[in-house]
C-alpha cells in the first residue's frame, strides 16, 4: 500500500526504532508479521480513505520479540495532531470530518 510520492518509506519517518534487536531462530516472526501487514495495509487504507498522506503518517507492520504481530503507527506531529482531532469527532458523534 503507498501514498503519493516514490520516497515514502525513506521520507525521514524512522520506524525503526532502538527495540529493533537481532532475531532468534527459533521464533517464527513471519506469521505475526503477516497478520500485523494485514491490518497495516487496512488501517493505511484507510488513512487514505480520508485524506492522509502515507508520506505523513502510516501504518507500519513489526513485530515484537515473541514473534508476535504488532502494527505501528508512524507519522509527523502534525499528521497526528490531525488523525487525533478525526478520531475525537467521530467519538463525539459529529460525524467524523476532520
Amino acid at each position: 500500500m503507498t501514498g503519493s510520492g516514490e520516497g515514502w518509506l525513506s521520507d525521514g519517518l524512522d520506524v525503526a526504532g532502538a527495540d529493533s534487536g537481532l532475531w532468534v531462530s527459533s521464533v517464527d516472526y513471519i506469521a505475526g508479521w503477516r497478520e500485523a501487514r494485514e491490518a497495516a495495509d487496512r488501517l493505511n487504507g484507510a488513512l487514505l480513505g480520508v485524506g492522509f498522506e502515507l508520506s505523513v503518517v502510516r501504518a507500519v507492520a513489526w513485530t515484537n520479540e515473541d514473534g508476535r504481530g504488532v502494527v505501528r503507527l508512524a507519522g509527523w506531529p502534525d499528521a497526528a495532531n490531525r488523525l487525533a482531532r478525526l478520531l475525537e469527532t467521530r467519538a463525539n458523534g459529529d460525524g467524523g470530518a476532520a
